[in-house]
């Protein structure tokens, strides 16, 4: 039963998800549920624009991601910064990365008191779209139930032990959350809620974990390189 990622409301089928996005929230959507509206509408040119500004809009879209892709992939000398990700990550790493199958992918109410298997969670019950919790490194505990709707969208959320985490592991995970913003592939880096943490560093996306004692941002960068943007909800990369 898909869920209208702007206002939270369910629908019976896909058609008539689109047939409301088409209706009540045109002017909101995203690049990729323009095209699927679009699609559904039966147009090409993203349901009866003319097609001189629609062309105009392409040219000022595509320049805008070239803008950010020089700057979040390239430093000033040229050489690769955080942004920059491989299509798949390394090996070794990702041979360590835990496999949790999904318990749940239940939307529930805000008010709801889920019950984790595991915490941090990988998957499970969790809050509508508008709870979900956006790219950032935050100092206090957010809900769990945002972060999983996080990870479903393709999110890999960092929690982290606040007793032992360093000022340069800090400084890394900043420079991720800066550099990973995006709706369907962000970053995120919370504390750890669990009263005595396993694991300083918990690296999390839909249904996969892996632990970390010391920081290593090579381990985190190929976790995500692996994972992030790869979400079951729409996947990006």
């Amino acid at each position: 039963m898909p869920d209208c990622d702007y206002c939270g409301e369910s629908f019976s089928d896909e058609d008539s998800h689109l047939d409301h996005l088409a209706a009540e929230h045109r002017g909101e959507l995203g690049a990729i549920d323009k095209r699927r509206v679009a699609s559904h509408e039966g147009g090409g040119d993203g349901g009866g624009f003319p097609l001189g500004p629609a062309i105009l809009v392409g040219l000022l879209v595509f320049a805008g991601a070239v803008v950010v892709f020089v700057t979040f992939n390239f430093g000033g000398d040229g050489t690769a910064s955080a942004g920059s990700l491989p299509d798949s990550g390394d090996q070794s790493v990702v041979s360590q990365v835990e496999t949790e199958p999904a318990t749940s992918n239940q939307h529930v109410s805000r008010d709801t008191d889920i019950d984790y298997e595991r915490i941090p969670p990988t998957s499970g019950p969790h809050y509508r779209a508008q709870h979900a919790v956006g790219a950032g490194f935050y100092s206090e505990e957010r809900p769990l139930g945002g972060l999983v709707h996080s990870v479903e969208h393709g999110a890999v959320v960092v929690y982290y032990d606040p007793a032992a985490i360093t000022d340069e592991a800090q400084a890394s995970l900043n420079g991720f959350a800066s550099n990973f913003t995006g709706r369907w592939q962000s970053f995120i880096a919370v504390p750890n809620p669990a009263d005595d943490p396993n694991a300083t560093f918990v690296l999390t996306a839909w249904e996969k974990r892996l632990t970390m004692n010391e920081y290593d941002e090579d381990t985190v960068r190929a976790f995500m390189a692996e994972f992030i943007g790869r979400g079951p909800e729409q996947s990006v990369r």
